[in-house]
């Protein structure tokens, strides 16, 4: 007996995880035969408020963010948390729904944009190691989406795989990195981006761009106002640019050093990279697996009752 497939999609507030989910669900809805399947969507977010996808089931039917405001007068970020925590006082809700899907069946949790939720305030660990007490540790992964506008220089794709590090570590679940809005740019410089080989690599191409820019600065001897740049300040200004520069450099060795942060981008209006990344995760999940087992034993059946027929 199997277990309700789940993706838990998390990533930044805006990031395009809720497209994402409904990108995913009408790619399903149009595969052949052998890969089609009913994509359940369900709402995790209190803060949500239009989507574009079926939901199956939806947190603000247990609690809302406006509802709190209203209630509670806490401000945006104080009633999104507060509603996160009621939903730990209330887990039998989220497992009263979950366990109105088959076995083998297919069921995206759309999570909040808040990361603060995934590091310093371990509320979505919590609800995934409940999760895994109620049987679905070895039938869930982790969707991380980056929005793909936000990582096209090298310092914001930094910052974009220091986030992604930071969710894989404390959600601890199989994990594919998803950049989205890949429709919105160039093709190229997502490219560019990507074949970067780590983050150190990345930055050094970065630095280069900023140094020449610095000495081009320095040769002209003007601040943005005008003024002349004196020798001190041009020393102080270089001091500060070395140390920022050992700090990033650190980042990256740990980026490095992990070597887990890879992104697979996503453009919503192509099917077929609709179809790749949906192949990534289904391998990353094991979806189908034990599904082609059964379907080979099957086809073993059929085949010798048509032999004794014979």
């Amino acid at each position: 007996m199997g277990r309700t497939f789940i993706q838990i999609v998390t990533g930044p507030a805006g990031s395009g995880k809720s497209t994402y989910c409904h990108a995913i669900q009408e790619h399903c809805r149009t595969l052949g035969k052998m890969r089609r399947r009913n994509v359940h969507v369900a709402n995790l977010d209190p803060a949500a408020e239009n989507f574009k996808y079926d939901v199956a089931f939806d947190i603000r039917d247990l609690i809302s963010v406006d509802d709190v405001m209203e209630e509670l007068g806490l401000g945006p970020n104080g009633s999104l948390i507060y509603c996160m925590e009621y939903l730990l006082e209330n887990l039998d809700w989220l497992q009263d729904e979950l366990d109105n899907f088959d076995d083998d069946e297919y069921l995206i949790l759309d999570c909040p944009g808040q990361i603060e939720l995934y590091t310093h305030i371990p509320v979505m660990r919590r609800v995934i190691d409940q999760m895994r007490m109620w049987g679905y540790e070895s039938s869930m992964m982790s969707v991380f989406v980056v929005d793909a506008t936000f990582v096209c220089d090298a310092p914001k794709f930094i910052s974009g795989s220091l986030l992604s590090l930071s969710a894989m570590i404390a959600m601890e679940l199989p994990h594919v990195n998803v950049l989205s809005k890949c429709d919105l740019v160039e093709e190229e410089r997502v490219d560019r981006i990507l074949d970067v080989g780590s983050a150190t690599e990345l930055w050094n191409i970065e630095e280069y761009g900023s140094s020449v820019a610095i000495v081009g600065d320095e040769m002209a001897g003007k601040k943005d106002d005008g003024d002349e740049i004196s020798k001190e300040e041009r020393q102080l200004i270089e001091l500060r640019r070395k140390k920022r520069n050992r700090l990033t450099e650190a980042i990256c060795t740990l980026l490095d050093d992990y070597t887990m942060v890879s992104f697979l981008p996503l453009n919503i209006t192509d099917e077929d990279s609709i179809d790749h990344v949906l192949s990534v995760v289904d391998h990353t999940v094991q979806y189908g697996e034990d599904i082609e087992c059964r379907g080979a034993e099957q086809d073993d059946f059929v085949a010798d009752d048509n032999d004794g027929d014979n």
